[in-house]
């Protein structure tokens, strides 16, 4: 007689059951109206989004008004020394620095233009530092630099803006750039609102026109100066300068 196999019976509801998590919805108030419908359809998407701006305005607000403040406070303190170097016409040092100063917290090392510039570049100091690297570099002859240096420089004092623009006439000058110079000496004589840096970069100007042969655009130029800043110092020797480039053209 063959053996029987006794049957086991496995009741699957003694098994470990198995959850089962159903995500119930909230029926949406049919009267709600306008932005309160809108949220309530939307709620997940309108939470990130506004987090997301909440973050953005919290690193803006941080950094405009705590980092930034900071920043320029640490620039102005660092460009100090430069400045005063600067004045004394001591360019290579102002420009790179190095030298031992004693400062509040102690005896440090000074920082240079150059190194203003790059640390500080957010703030309106180390915009500023730009300007002053740019006039050192030209000061000892490297124009190419001064160039760089004075192009990045983006103020708008009524002062300094003519200037910056001018000593880059100046670097292509001595380059032997002269339709570049002619370029930057008018655009500076046109920004700048004094007399005293409006008719000497227009000057510059003519002068530059009268080398490449341009004599009636310096005509143009020398009378302007006559006729706009007739008590600048440029306008002493005017007439001659007139005179002769009326005799140099044929005009």
């Amino acid at each position: 007689m063959a053996d029987l196999k006794e049957e086991t019976t496995v009741d699957n509801n003694d098994s470990n059951p198995v959850e089962e998590t159903v995500e119930t919805r909230k029926p949406i108030d049919p009267n709600l109206q306008g932005v309160q419908l809108y949220y309530e359809k939307n709620k997940k998407m309108v939470n990130y989004v506004g987090g997301g701006l909440l973050l953005i305005i919290g690193v803006f607000c941080y950094f405009k008004f705590y980092y930034l403040p900071e920043q320029e406070k640490e620039a102005v303190n660092e460009i100090f020394w430069a400045e005063n170097l600067f004045q004394k016409d001591s360019f290579a040092m102002a420009l790179k620095g190095g030298s031992m100063v004693m400062s509040a917290d102690g005896q440090k090392q000074m920082k240079g233009f150059e190194q203003i510039a790059e640390e500080y570049g957010m703030t309106q100091t180390g915009n500023l530092a730009n300007y002053y690297a740019g006039v050192c570099y030209l000061h000892t002859g490297k124009f190419e630099q001064a160039i760089e240096f004075l192009g990045k420089y983006s103020g708008n004092d009524e002062t300094i803006a003519p200037i910056a623009i001018g000593a880059i006439g100046d670097c292509h000058m001595e380059l032997s750039h002269v339709d570049d110079a002619i370029k930057y000496y008018s655009k500076a004589a046109d920004k700048s609102k004094s007399v005293f840096t409006g008719p000497l970069y227009l000057k510059k100007a003519a002068f530059a026109n009268e080398l490449k042969g341009n004599y009636s655009e310096a005509l143009n130029i020398y009378e302007r100066i006559q006729k706009e800043f007739p008590r600048s110092a440029e306008s002493q020797d005017i007439e001659k300068l007139i005179a002769r480039v009326k005799s140099l053209g044929n005009l």
